[in-house]
């Protein structure tokens, strides 16, 4: 599976005709196929060829929505989302 970089995703902007990549929990997804994506950008919301991490947090829906869209790759160094960070930041080792 290919490994990318923040700066590799985010050639694949969907703009131009270039494919429409977003990456989640470290997984890149392909959503260049969906209506909802046009011109690398979704709702005016969020832009293709970035980590949507924790803005998916935020999302009105669940990660499920991603499941429909391939696996294209794996993203190098990603960040996990900063509320998990928080709440393992406020257990203490007992909790863990």
């Amino acid at each position: 599976m290919k490994e990318f970089t923040r700066e590799e995703l985010a050639r694949y902007n969907g703009k131009n005709g270039k494919p429409a990549f977003i990456a989640y929990k470290g997984k890149v997804y392909d959503v260049s196929n969906s209506f909802l994506w046009k011109d690398g950008a979704h709702q005016v919301l969020h832009s293709a060829g970035v980590d949507l991490t924790d803005a998916l947090e935020q999302a009105p829906h669940s990660e499920d929505v991603l499941k429909k869209f391939p696996v294209v790759g794996i993203l190098h160094n990603a960040s996990i989302s900063r509320k998990r960070v928080n709440i393992q930041r406020d257990q203490s080792p007992s909790e863990s």
